[in-house]
């Protein structure tokens, strides 16, 4: 069986994902997966062997072009697929199966997609209270699964490979020091600070981590969160500085896949690199402020989360300086220190 799968557009829900795809592989092992994505996606669906292709989507997220998506589907067509798979519920996401003419095209019901989408889902958002469920749920037949309980047990979930050939490959490539473990902290988080641990927090944690267990740190994320990277290192002291490097914006996605692997432990926000770990299987304490893990958490055993508030609040920033929300400043670097000695990993 010939499967395409239009993925989803942001790291995190790329990540969760692989459930579903591991899922499909399960139930039929000689299935080829090809996955349509935004190009950046190809180096994380190249750490998932169920999948077979990443086909890049040559269209940026929320663009509509119909044309240009009636273009690609029909080019789509000479591999004949058996059948197509959308996990975005937008109305666009549902156009290219359409115009490849997959005969079998299942999703969930989303933006007015009768007709695009013909083996169209309800979804009861109480059966299925987690992302990935919802997209494990898709790869099962409607009339077996009706609630998370009915899902294929236990969860496959995310799991993404990377050789120690790979891991080594990419880290020698920074000057990283070979007699002290490396720890990444991954301090940003989309929508600005309001979803951020605080700066100083994560200084005075990077402090102890170098200064009394002997580690070394890696400050992560994206070019917007070098500003933040570099705050926390002016934070330190100067001879602390020494042994932490702000990689962020300063690395390929491939490259902060290869990193994380290397750390001893991650500690992160919530954020797509958080989703990250948890497949790489690392020891993860993730921070929670006003978003809630209750949806998309940290697929993972090793990962603890840190939240001292409840629900889901929809705050895009912080009251306190620097825009930070008090839910999160309230979380002591004891905590998370706490957190990490508990695991074994601190020092």
């Amino acid at each position: 069986m010939k499967i395409l799968v239009i993925g989803p557009s942001w790291i995190g829900d790329m990540v969760m994902s692989h459930s579903f795809y591991r899922t499909l592989k399960a139930e039929n092992a000689t299935a080829e997966i090809d996955v349509m994505a935004p190009a950046w996606c190809s180096s994380l669906l190249a750490k998932m062997p169920e999948v077979n292709r990443a086909l890049s989507m040559p269209l940026d997220h929320g663009q509509l072009a119909i044309g240009k998506r009636r273009r690609l589907g029909i080019s789509l067509r000479e591999h004949h697929y058996d059948r197509a798979y959308v996990l975005p519920n937008s109305f666009k996401s549902a156009l290219v199966p359409f115009f490849a003419a997959i005969g079998q095209r299942t999703g969930w019901r989303g933006e007015m997609r009768y007709g695009l989408i013909n083996d169209l889902r309800i979804l009861d958002k109480r059966a299925f209270p987690l992302m990935v469920q919802r997209y494990v749920a898709l790869a099962c037949s409607p009339t077996q699964v009706r609630t998370a309980s009915d899902l294929p047990q236990p969860l496959l979930l995310p799991y993404l490979k990377i050789s120690d050939e790979e891991m080594i490959q990419i880290t020698a490539g920074f000057n990283l020091k070979h007699d002290r473990p490396i720890i990444g902290l991954c301090p940003g988080a989309e929508f600005g600070p309001a979803k951020r641990w605080p700066h100083y927090h994560y200084a005075s944690l990077a402090r102890r981590l170098i200064d009394e267990k002997h580690n070394q740190i890696i400050l992560l994320g994206a070019a917007r969160d070098h500003s933040v990277g570099e705050d926390i290192r002016q934070a330190l002291p100067e001879e602390s500085r020494h042994y932490c490097l702000n990689l962020a914006g300063s690395t390929s996605l491939e490259q902060v896949i290869g990193l994380i692997a290397a750390c001893r432990a991650i500690v992160s926000n919530d954020s797509g690199l958080m989703h990250i770990a948890a497949a790489l299987d690392r020891p993860l304490v993730a921070l929670y402020g006003p978003s809630s893990p209750d949806f998309t958490p940290p697929l993972s055993d090793r990962a603890k989360i840190i939240r001292l508030v409840t629900g889901y609040h929809k705050i895009r920033r912080g009251a306190q300086g620097y825009g930070y929300h008090q839910s999160l400043i309230a979380i002591q670097p004891e905590a998370v220190m706490s957190a990490l000695e508990q695991a074994g990993i601190a020092g």
